[in-house]
């Protein structure tokens, strides 16, 4: 099968320092956004001594996106309220504009009794141009249902026409590997009026093709009248141990964005023979700049090494 997009490794762009202590390790799930003709902003997520994950950001050149022209020293999403789906951890997973507001989705986490996390979604809003932002609730806006009783994990959302759409991570069931709970997942599909309240109608847009795949954190990004996304995709077994079980790229295209055509070996990146992506290649998210697009990732470690960028030219 052709690969419908050729992808040109540009390299390691950015790890956590630990210089302002919130930040000691990992750049988890790499968000971008252009801001202006010169700098796209990409948000992530790092982690404090105690394992504790925050939302910041650097800066990049808009035309040599591996540059980095400004580090944010302070979270832009501290946690939650005491006791709120969120006081252990929030990670961005999308950010969004509408008009001189921008919408951060993020991933607020829970440590559980008998599992490893709870997760769900919360929104955060900026009306400076994604410097700060602000919660206007302190719960989630998506979260475990009666339907879904799981997982809710990282999401993108596009704002198309007067609706919004998301592309969700839902959990289907724990199963018990090794002596310890893995979380079945995949990618389903939901649709807003504001940005704030979801209708789930429980469409499945990229479920597991084998009984130990999960399909997680989707990018999607209409192109040429067709939708696409880039999503992570592992086993549940392994995964921690075994590079051959770990995250790698899926691909999968849609006319409508709702039923999706599977075309993981057309991804086009694969990990390098060695370096911070030898081992995996995992989260991608891709921004599209005129004819170029640009696909921000982690590597190996779950983030732990950073993010890295890829780059291709559309031909018309």
């Amino acid at each position: 099968m052709t690969t419908p997009f050729s992808w040109e490794k540009r390299g390691h762009v950015y790890s956590a320092t630990g210089a302002n202590g919130f930040d000691r390790s990992h750049c988890h799930k790499p968000t971008p956004i252009l801001l202006n003709a010169d700098t796209i902003r990409v948000y992530f997520g790092v982690r404090d001594a105690h394992n504790i994950t925050r939302t910041t950001f650097v800066d990049v050149a808009a035309d040599d996106p591996w540059r980095v022209t400004y580090v944010h020293d302070r979270p832009v999403i501290d946690t939650g309220k005491i006791g709120a789906f969120d006081d252990s951890g929030a990670n961005v997973s999308a950010v969004c504009q509408d008009g001189d507001r921008m919408y951060m989705y993020f991933i607020g986490w829970n440590p559980s009794t008998t599992v490893h996390t709870r997760n769900a979604i919360g929104v955060a809003i900026s009306t400076d141009g994604g410097t700060t932002f602000t919660r206007p609730y302190d719960g989630a806006i998506l979260d475990r249902t009666k339907e879904e009783p799981y997982y809710t994990g990282a999401v993108t959302v596009v704002r198309e026409g007067d609706g919004w759409r998301m592309w969700y991570t839902s959990g289907t069931e724990w199963v018990m590997i090794n002596g310890k709970p893995e979380i079945r997942y995949h990618i389903k599909y939901a649709t807003s009026t504001n940005g704030i309240d979801w209708t789930r109608d429980g469409i499945s847009c990229i479920s597991p093709q084998h009984h130990v795949e999960a399909t997680a954190r989707p990018s999607v990004l209409r192109i040429d009248g067709r939708y696409r996304m880039w999503y992570s995709r592992r086993d549940i077994v392994e995964f921690r141990t075994n590079q051959a079980h770990g995250y790698r790229g899926g691909y999968a295209e849609s006319a409508d964005g709702i039923a999706w055509q599977r075309r993981d070996d057309a991804f086009g990146l694969d990990p390098s023979p060695s370096g911070w992506d030898s081992e995996s290649i995992a989260y991608p998210y891709c921004l599209r700049i005129d004819d170029r697009l640009l696909m921000f990732y982690n590597g190996n470690g779950f983030g732990r090494s950073g993010f890295g960028v890829a780059e291709c030219h559309l031909v018309s």
